[in-house]
């Protein structure tokens, strides 16, 4: 354990104990990724998540932490910087009392270990009923259906768990293990409530176990404008954000404008697109950034394409912020701290044309004859399930093309819109 250990260790209790996800052990790459955008929306500092997962120890590493790195984590744990957060710990916890407490530690884990295995005992003996058989998912019915169109919207999951004996029987909405429905016995039908739109997976979770799972789709009605606030986001109808391009109208845009804290806007397409493949595709749009003071100068953008199995991500901004700038190909993260992204550097104060090309899971992002980056990944995106433009600040976006690569389906979501629906 070197120097530092301690104090990081100490520093990862403070944020799982903020974030209330559960045991960090358990913990996935969608819920780094998660730790990784409310990180930056309070620090205005980006982690990757590949970094995360070398703090929390899930990907090997030799080297330390940077001191920005531990700064701001420190930040959002609730402290000034590190050297508050190191200040903050009792003095009593002196080196002399460490090094007794160390040269103890096999003593001490054998008998935490004894202890524990006693009490997993006692607890499993008193509370965890015994299944005379496996559970048989065939015999279980667990499906659910959104009750509208469009956004918030609440969805509707019928089970039938009958011959199950727990007291521990859990809907998880999506990747979220707080996001759950807790289930009484002889329950028919629960309901959970979803903000955003996306592809997302419901599973039913018997004493912690998937049992059952499906996908659960929740749809736009054309285009969907929010202002991105938290928990729940501020809602602008297609109307109201699209004429012949997407942009809010005056108000939302004094809003953001207004606002002392970071904002950021999105627009949703979301919707089934079942003959154009994730891995081989090509997006065109022009784009737009009209917000550039205070927190919002590197003009970030961000295109996202929903896929049925995953995400992409590709993040634009002004050549002095590639540092800033990331790029996710579904299991393949890349940030501009650890990796040259500074062809996503652009200007967006005036329109560009940017175009996504997915050939065999290589993607090459161009402008014009320019090539702007290029990189792979492995694991797949599924189906197209829909496409989203982030702007940090707000944007405009004049083209929005999507088709497959031997052009049998084109999709040109702003003439679609024009002529009243896809």
């Amino acid at each position: 354990m070197n120097k530092e250990e301690f104090y990081i260790q100490h520093c990862i209790q403070h944020i799982e104990g903020k974030l209330g996800w559960g045991p960090s052990y358990a913990w996935h790459n969608d819920m780094f990724v998660e730790l990784s955008e409310r990180i930056q929306q309070e620090t205005k500092i980006l982690l990757s998540p590949v970094t995360l997962k070398r703090v929390w120890g899930k990907i090997a590493y030799k080297s330390a932490p940077s001191i920005t790195t531990l700064n701001t984590l420190a930040q959002f744990a609730g402290f000034e910087n590190w050297r508050d957060l190191k200040g903050s710990i009792p003095k009593k916890r002196s080196f002399r009392t460490r090094k007794k407490i160390e040269s103890n530690l096999g003593v001490i884990v054998l008998s935490a270990s004894i202890m524990t295995l006693v009490f997993i005992s006692l607890y499993s003996l008193r509370s965890v009923p015994i299944q005379n058989e496996p559970i048989d998912p065939s015999r279980i019915l667990f499906q659910s259906k959104p009750i509208t169109q469009g956004l918030p919207n609440t969805v509707v999951f019928d089970v039938d768990f009958d011959g199950i004996e727990s007291d521990s029987i859990h809907i998880q909405q999506y990747w979220d293990p707080t996001k759950t429905i807790s289930l009484t016995k002889g329950q028919k039908q629960a309901t959970g409530q979803y903000y955003f739109p996306g592809y997302f997976r419901a599973k039913l979770l018997v004493e912690g176990e998937i049992i059952k799972e499906h996908d659960l789709f929740i749809k736009t009605d054309g285009w969907l404008g929010t202002i991105d606030y938290g928990p729940i986001p501020k809602y602008y109808e297609s109307l109201k954000v699209f004429g012949k391009k997407l942009a809010f109208p005056e108000g939302a845009i004094n809003e953001i404008t207004s606002s002392e804290k970071p904002l950021t806007s999105t627009y949703h397409m979301v919707k089934a697109f079942d003959s154009i493949s994730g891995d081989n595709f090509e997006l065109r749009s022009i784009l737009k950034n009209t917000y550039n003071d205070v927190w919002a100068v590197c003009q970030k953008t961000s295109i996202i394409v929903l896929g049925t199995k995953g995400a992409m991500v590709v993040t634009l901004g002004i050549p002095g912020c590639a540092s800033e700038l990331w790029v996710m190909m579904n299991d393949n993260f890349l940030h501009g701290k650890e990796h040259d992204l500074s062809g996503l550097g652009l200007d967006l104060s005036e329109e560009k044309e940017i175009k996504l090309t997915v050939v065999k899971k290589e993607l090459k992002v161009t402008t014009g004859d320019e090539i702007l980056f290029q990189g792979d990944y492995s694991e797949s995106l599924g189906r197209i399930a829909g496409v989203r433009y982030r702007f940090f600040g707000a944007g405009e976006v004049h083209q929005s093309m999507l088709s497959d690569l031997e052009g049998k389906t084109i999709v040109d979501f702003i003439q679609s819109e024009n002529t009243n629906g896809l």
